[in-house]
This record gives C-alpha cells, sequence and structure tokens, in this order.
C-alpha cells in the first residue's frame, strides 16, 4: 500500500496541533493550581500528620476517589452542563478546559499526598521542634522535599491529558483528537489518523523527557 498522504491538510494539522497544546498548557496549569493544594490538604488531615482530621479526610478521600473512578469519556458528558455554565459552551478548546481539568485534579491530588507521604518524617519533626509553623512547614520542609516526586507526578499528569484531550474530540473538543475522529475515523482517511498519532507520539515522548531530565535534576539520590 503506497502511501501519498493526499488527504493530509497541514494547515489544519497545525492548528489542531496548536489547539491540543493549547488545552493542554491550560489545563495543566489549571490541574497544578487545583491540585496541588488539596493534595497537600490530604495529606496533612491523614493519620498522623500536622492538622489530623479523620472526618475531614475521609469526606475529601471519597470525593477524590469518585472523580478518579468515573471514565474521563462518561464525566465530559456528565459534566457538559457545568462545562456551558461555566464557559458558556462545551465545545473546541474552551469547553474542552473544565472537565480536562476536573478529570485530572484529584488524579494529581492523589500523586501529590503520595510524594509528600516520601518526606523523612525526622524532618518535619526537626522544623515543629526548631517552633516552625504549619504553614512554613509546608512551604519550606514539605514542598522542597518533595520536589522530585512533584515534578514526576506533574509529568505522569501532563501525558495523561495529551490521551484526554485526544479524547475530548469525541465530543468536539477541538485539537488533534477532533481531527482524527472525524477525518481518520468518520471518513475513513487512514493517512490523516496516522499523522495525529505521530503527532501525539511525540509530544508524548517531549513531555516525558523533560520530565525526567527535571526530576534528575532535582533529585539528591
Amino acid at each position: 500500500m503506497e502511501w501519498t498522504f493526499e488527504n493530509v491538510d497541514w494547515e489544519e494539522i497545525s492548528t489542531a496541533t496548536l489547539d491540543t497544546l493549547t488545552m493542554l498548557g491550560l489545563s495543566t496549569l489549571f490541574t497544578v493550581l487545583i491540585g496541588l493544594p488539596l493534595g497537600v490538604l490530604l495529606f496533612l488531615t491523614s493519620r498522623g500528620q500536622l492538622l489530623e482530621n479523620r472526618i475531614f479526610y475521609s469526606i475529601v478521600s471519597f470525593v477524590v476517589n469518585i472523580l478518579r473512578s468515573v471514565p474521563f469519556i462518561i464525566l465530559m458528558i456528565l459534566l457538559i452542563p457545568f462545562t456551558k455554565l461555566i464557559v458558556g459552551t462545551s465545545l473546541g478548546v474552551q469547553g474542552s478546559i473544565p472537565p480536562l481539568v476536573i478529570g485530572a485534579a484529584p488524579f494529581f491530588a492523589r500523586l501529590v499526598e503520595t510524594s509528600l507521604r516520601e518526606v523523612d518524617r525526622g524532618v518535619i519533626e526537626a522544623a515543629q521542634s526548631m517552633g516552625a509553623s504549619n504553614w512554613q512547614i509546608i512551604w519550606n520542609v514539605l514542598l522542597p522535599e518533595s520536589r522530585p516526586g512533584l515534578i514526576a507526578g506533574i509529568t505522569i499528569t501532563t501525558v495523561a491529558l495529551v490521551s484526554y484531550t485526544a479524547m475530548s474530540g469525541v465530543i468536539g473538543g477541538g485539537g488533534l483528537g477532533d481531527l482524527a475522529i472525524r477525518y481518520g475515523y468518520q471518513r475513513f482517511q487512514t493517512d490523516v489518523m496516522l499523522v495525529t498519532v505521530a503527532v501525539l507520539l511525540v509530544l508524548v515522548q517531549i513531555l516525558q523527557t523533560a520530565g525526567d531530565r527535571l526530576v534528575h535534576r532535582f533529585s539528591r539520590k
């Protein structure tokens, strides 16, 4: 079979790639802004930690688990009314960002909680013995000590968001996923499908490589 890529509109591929990068950048930003404090809160209120509160932790943990349990494609559909309320539309780049953030933030929060659990308990106790406040312990001990784990968590979440952005094409979310579904699947233009998949693969490789290098740079091990 001869591949001529005759159906591929490279300008459209460029526009879709830019849309995917926009969705990825904004959704990653808001995911970190929501997921990081949520993960810190989960850690602090868990058993044996600075703000231990079993009831609060159980409720927040339950909500996080529920959001993580719902398949993203179903979550997007369920959130359509909420998305319209927030951004005025459920279509395109704008309409994709709320479900992307709501789908990824609980996942990232769990990664943050796990990273904070890796911090040496002795370091926290030393800070407490020197009279550090809870805020000082969070800002000057927990976050710096867990930095490699947090960067790894952001990398994992960002790579997951790449697949989420592709899935958003099912409900008209725009970007490469939308292009692959409209042309590659519905019109049987395999060459368009191959190009979009190749661009997504390259994007994932770049993100993973950059994340691994940052983790290595900030890791003390």
